[in-house]
């Protein structure tokens, strides 16, 4: 049962809130609230010892910290800073987080770029009617950075411990 709720939540959160960003420019509160409590009630019944636990949270809180301090001065979305934080817990305060956090800033870029380039194509004018691409092409409007927080955090979950912890258990039965 844990296992699947770790190999299920975390993915299906990812994608919810990437598509959710790519649809309305929006990350509802729901999303990170699931990512917090599912991690908060799982891991320690992994088995995670509480001093790990206890890290899990602080680069949450760090991430918070930073991601808030952005929101504040309107270099990110709430949504965002939350989904950032939220996805921060489950990578803990270990490699996993600064992979992420990389991961998520090189897709953002990235996608920042291509977004850009569409939008001053001919291309985005014959398809910015599009449901999944009128963001895209929409010039007045910012960059769905849920998109590359979700990517980011799909790439960096297999190496996270829930996930170690939850594959070992399986390959034991």
């Amino acid at each position: 049962m844990l296992e699947a709720l770790i190999f299920v939540v975390f993915p299906f959160c990812m994608v919810f809130a990437a598509v959710s960003d790519m649809l309305s420019m929006t990350i509802a509160n729901r999303v990170s609230v699931i990512l917090v409590a599912t991690f908060a009630v799982v891991a320690p019944l992994s088995g995670m010892d509480w001093a790990t636990y206890g890290w899990h949270f602080a680069a949450a809180g760090l991430v918070l910290s930073a991601t808030f301090a952005m929101f504040a001065f309107g270099g990110m979305g709430g949504g965002d800073a939350k989904l950032m934080a939220a996805t921060s817990l489950w990578m803990g305060f270990n490699i996993n987080l600064l992979g992420y956090l990389v991961t998520s800033a090189f897709i953002g870029g990235l996608l920042t770029l291509l977004i850009l380039s569409y939008r001053k194509s001919p291309l985005a004018d014959l398809t910015g009617g599009n449901m999944f691409l009128r963001h895209f092409a929409d010039s007045k409007v910012g960059v769905p950075y849920g998109v590359a927080l979700g990517v980011g955090g799909l790439v960096s979950f297999p190496d996270t411990p829930l996930v170690i912890w939850a594959i070992e258990r399986l390959s034991a039965h």
